[in-house]
């Protein structure tokens, strides 16, 4: 009989234990600020500019709203990923205290540091239009000061795609985009029918229609929800490897001594290729580009 009663308690423990694993969602949120409502200068964008401070709450709320949404929708577990300037945007004492936030540089993965085979899904909170894009509010990749175009195996990439790739590196779908309706459309047509909160219309490079912050926060809660119920419909965002990464920069002599490196061809005046067995050797060669500097300290 206790051998019985043992087997029936092992059996609707286990029950018990796997329907609770079954039911834990990871969510991934790599928080951007040129797309936040609201953001049109740079102004808003850095800490010299005079509307910085309010600005980065505004991005502060965003965040709060997308992490609230996902946890009323099933997320149990949140990772934030502070993905703007300096990566020290975001007023971290608003976060729940059971969400953990990615901050600063360097980071291998750059906007997608910390995400692995464990998350569900990924959202782009505060994303913008390529650099190879005519239109969108602050439209760049990476860099609007030295980028002019990045294509990955000739496809145009704005930092949506290259994070997609990266999320896709490890099996992890993008579920929502949020931003100007041109950075929207952009990433949607790049790796397909996700969720896309459109919180201003693009005008120019430094102009937009836009929502308030409060109907920005309301439509990302909306959006953030509806994602989630779709969850299993996303698939991850990959391409046929190895890489090739085309990079067009400003100026000529980064692209001259570039071309000192094992792997990387100059094709052009202002224009490298560099081939990488996978995303994270493309990531790194990016960070590399963007961050190294001789008189780095300490």
């Amino acid at each position: 009989m206790k051998t019985i009663q043992t087997l029936i308690f092992t059996f609707f423990l286990t029950a018990t234990v796997v329907a609770q694993t079954k039911h834990k969602m990871k969510i991934y949120i790599s928080a951007d600020m040129e797309g936040v409502a609201g953001v049109v200068t740079g102004d808003q964008l850095g800490t010299g500019g005079f509307e910085y401070e309010r600005f980065r709450n505004f991005m502060t709320e965003e965040v709060v709203a997308c992490i609230e949404a996902a946890k009323e929708a099933g997320a149990t577990e949140i990772l934030v990923s502070d993905s703007h300037g300096n990566g020290e945007n975001i007023l971290i004492e608003k976060l729940p205290n059971d969400v953990m936030i990615v901050r600063s540089w360097p980071r291998p993965l750059g906007m997608m540091e910390g995400i692995d085979e464990t998350f569900d899904g990924a959202i782009f909170l505060g994303y913008h239009a390529s650099t190879d894009s005519k239109e969108g509010v602050r439209a760049h990749t990476m860099s609007s000061a030295n980028i002019t175009s990045v294509k990955i195996n000739n496809i145009v990439m704005p930092e949506a795609g290259i994070n997609a790739l990266i999320a896709g590196h490890f099996g992890v779908p993008i579920i929502l985009v949020t931003g100007d309706n041109i950075a929207i459309e952009e990433t949607q047509n790049l790796i397909g029918n996700i969720e896309g909160a459109i919180v201003k219309q693009a005008i120019s490079f430094h102009s937009a229609k836009t929502m308030t912050p409060e109907a920005s926060y309301k439509l990302i809660r909306e959006k953030t929800k509806a994602a989630i119920k779709r969850i299993k419909e996303f698939k991850p965002y990959t391409l046929k490897e190895p890489l090739v990464l085309e990079l067009s920069l400003k100026n000529y002599r980064p692209v001259e001594l570039l071309q000192y490196f094992p792997g990387v061809e100059r094709i052009g005046s202002h224009t490298i290729r560099y081939t990488g067995e996978n995303i994270i050797e493309i990531s790194k060669f990016l960070r590399f580009i963007g961050e190294y500097n001789i008189t780095l300290q300490p």
